[in-house]
């Protein structure tokens, strides 16, 4: 009898060990090419870039915004300096006492006195 139980024993060894065999898995982790934490600094380090690099192109829209308003006032401010200059060397030839006279005469004034003096002249 103690053959036939050693041979049960043989018998019930080997399945045995084939039930343990299946249930032990080993799980591999396999390691991240990047971690969490390395994610959330890079995502941070984008989000950044991004919002500066935004800021500098609106900054810059806006300086070139300004500058052609400059550009447009010098203009303007060149054209009426020479309308300026234009209207002051009419004003000083239409001023002129040969002129003031010959308009007199035309209109039928006589001088009474021969002393004529500049009236731009302030006392």
């Amino acid at each position: 009898m103690a053959s036939v139980f050693a041979r049960k024993l043989d018998t019930y060894q080997p399945q045995e060990q084939q039930q343990k065999q299946t249930k032990v898995q080993v799980k591999v982790h396999k390691k991240r090419w990047i971690s969490k934490g390395e994610k959330v600094l890079y995502s941070f380090f984008v989000g950044v870039t991004a919002l500066t690099s935004a800021i500098v192109i609106s900054y810059s829209a806006n300086l070139d915004s300004v500058n052609r308003d400059v550009q447009e006032l010098e203009t303007k401010v060149e054209e009426k300096s020479v309308t300026v200059d234009n209207l002051q060397a009419e004003v000083k030839e239409l001023s002129e006492p040969s002129r003031i006279l010959q308009k007199a005469k035309e209109n039928g004034l006589q001088m009474q006195n021969s002393k004529v003096e500049q009236a731009n002249k302030v006392r």
